[in-house]
This record gives structure tokens, C-alpha cells and sequence, in this order.
């Protein structure tokens, strides 16, 4: 009887003291966010918005900083995180939705298994989409088709370069890519300067953020809207899925396109103790229904469109599930445009 009673309170206390620990370790330390993106454009904007909230959340109250990462469309950040990183939990990563597709579909060198990272949750299931300099002669999908014209990437596995393949191989779309950008703010600046016509994989909400009188003053033409549901705030611009005329092309968009439910990632490295992901998870889930957070995203033109992060779990299993002559036939095409 002694004996059981003893483990009785040793099974008592440990809850406590294991959450305990997970308080002790965050309490005093400071959290960094790997953002794989250089300053000033739509990730970086999220993570710093996300990292001025979060730490009052997670347990111990730790103070988050944000440390830009920038190369190859996210890839360098995506690789350190899982590679380099320190797996206790006080180093996150934002990266491109997208990258989480890579080592199934892309065609750079990957060194990491989407499935075995900790995902905390995704600020926002996004809309993308393809946009064009109001001066460009490409002013409509229809002139998509039919004009060639050029637009901005980041490297392989990052959105615009990966829609702008897709929309291009598996749509007909007359597009050039011209890659290397090292974020969102240069891509930018380059569609300003007349480098390139416009982007594709160019998410709405970065749109609004970042030049918010291009939308008012009409500077931009949107040609096409790239996500699993269209967006009430753009009516009359084409939606993807309503362009497609055969199953397969249905087939390879909603591969490439389902990323987009991932919109905004936070992640930390694999081997994170499942107590810390845990912790993590809540913290982020608290944060997104903060009305600090809200009401500072919504200042900055962020939105605020949750996906939790056992979601994501079950997201990547559906997507990594998908038929293998797909998977292949997606891959190949968009191999062929990053040549």
C-alpha cells in the first residue's frame, strides 16, 4: 500500500514539474524567428508582428526577436533550421509556404523531411496572385496567353518561381522567369523599375501591405487569382481553377496550390521536445486570437486567417499521399521551366 501510494504522488507531481520545466527553460531567454526572407516584404512583416506578441504566451514570458536569413527563396533558412539549428525551442523559422512541397515536387537541393519539422501553426490560408505593371502591354490573362512578358522569382521552391512555371507549362501563360530576387522588397522595387513586368505567387495581403497606393491608384493589373478559394475582394479577375479544362491540369494546380493553406509558417527544428511544441502550438494560437495582435495586423494590412499547427500535420501527410504519376508529372514540369 505505501508503495503505490508513493507512485500515486510521484505520478501527482509529475505533471507539474514537467510543465514546470518548459516554464523554467523559456523564463529570462530570448526566442529568435529565422525569417528566410530579407526585410521589408509580406513574411518578414508577418514574423516581426507575430514576434512583438507572441512572448507574453508562451510560458516564462520570453522576449522573440526576429533574424532575417535571406537565399534562395527561403531554402538557406528552411536548411539551417533543420540541419544547424538548436532543437530546444528557442529558435523558430518562417520560410515560403511552399518549401514544405519542395522534396516532393522541386527541383533544388533539399536537406530536410517537411513531415519531421514541429509546426506551430500558419498566421493565414492565403490568396496569391499574378500582377503586372500597369504600363506592361500584359494587362489580362487573356494577354497572358498571348504576349510574352517577364517576371520576378526568388529561386527554386519559392512561390513566384514555382507558379509562375506551373501557370506557364501547365496553363500556356507566355511568361520569362527572371530569378535571384532575395525577397519580396526587390521584387518590388524591380517591377517599379520596369526590370520585369510583374509576379506571380504574389500574395494579396503583401500586395496591400506593401504598396497599398499601387491597389488605390490602379498601378497594377491583376491577372489571375492562385489559391484553393477565390477572394471576395477580387471580383471579375480570373480564378485558377476555373481555368482548367482537363483533370490533369486540376490535378498538378491542386498540388502545387494547396500550399497556400500554409500561408504565413511558423516552424520549429525537428527533434523538438514534444512538451516545448506543445507549448509553442498554444502560444501561437493564443497570439492569433489576441486583440493586441489583430488589431496591429490589422493596422498593417495583415490578415489574420489561422491554421493550426496539428492542421498543417495532417495537410503535408494528404499532400504527401498524393498519386505518385502526379507527383511525378508536376515534378517534370517544373523542372523543365527552371531550367
Amino acid at each position: 500500500m505505501g508503495a503505490i501510494t508513493l507512485f500515486t504522488m510521484a505520478l501527482t507531481l509529475a505533471g507539474p514539474a514537467h510543465a514546470q520545466s518548459v516554464e523554467s527553460f523559456y523564463r529570462g531567454r530570448t526566442v529568435t524567428i529565422v525569417v528566410g526572407y530579407s526585410v521589408g516584404g509580406g513574411y518578414d512583416a508577418h514574423a516581426r508582428v507575430l514576434a512583438r506578441h507572441l512572448g507574453k504566451h508562451i510560458p516564462g514570458n520570453p522576449s522573440v526577436v526576429v533574424q532575417n536569413m535571406p537565399g534562395a527563396g527561403s531554402l538557406r533558412a528552411a536548411n539551417y533550421l533543420y540541419n544547424a539549428a538548436p532543437k530546444d525551442g528557442a529558435t523558430l523559422g518562417v520560410f515560403a509556404r511552399g518549401m514544405a512541397m519542395e522534396p516532393l515536387i522541386g527541383t533544388s537541393g533539399t536537406n530536410f523531411d517537411a513531415r519531421k519539422f514541429a509546426w506551430i501553426g500558419s498566421g493565414t490560408n492565403e490568396v496569391s496572385v499574378c500582377a503586372t505593371w500597369h504600363a506592361s502591354k500584359v494587362k489580362t490573362w487573356s494577354d497572358a496567353l498571348a504576349v510574352p512578358f517577364t517576371v520576378a522569382g526568388e529561386g527554386s521552391g519559392s512561390d513566384p518561381d514555382i507558379f509562375s512555371v506551373m501557370l506557364r507549362n501547365v496553363l500556356g501563360a507566355k511568361m520569362r522567369l527572371v530569378s535571384g530576387y532575395p525577397g519580396g522588397a526587390d521584387m518590388t522595387l524591380a517591377i517599379e523599375r520596369g526590370e520585369v513586368d510583374g509576379r506571380c505567387g504574389w500574395t494579396w495581403s503583401s500586395v496591400k501591405l506593401q504598396r497599398p497606393d499601387w491597389v488605390a491608384d490602379r498601378k497594377l493589373n491583376v491577372l489571375i487569382q492562385l489559391a484553393t478559394q477565390p477572394s471576395p475582394e477580387l471580383p471579375g479577375v480570373p480564378f485558377i481553377f476555373d481555368l482548367t479544362t482537363t483533370e490533369r491540369q486540376r490535378r498538378i494546380v491542386e498540388l502545387v496550390l494547396s500550399r497556400q493553406e500554409m500561408g504565413r509558417p511558423l516552424v520549429a527544428p525537428p527533434g523538438t521536445a514534444q512538451d516545448r511544441k506543445e507549448a509553442l502550438r498554444r502560444a501561437f494560437d493564443a497570439t492569433m486570437a489576441d486583440p493586441d495582435f489583430i488589431a496591429e495586423a490589422t493596422a498593417r494590412s495583415l490578415e489574420v486567417n489561422p491554421v493550426k499547427g496539428a492542421d498543417l500535420d495532417k495537410l503535408l501527410e494528404r499532400l504527401y499521399s498524393t498519386p505518385s504519376a502526379i507527383v511525378a508529372e508536376t515534378k517534370a514540369i517544373i523542372a523543365e521551366g527552371a531550367k
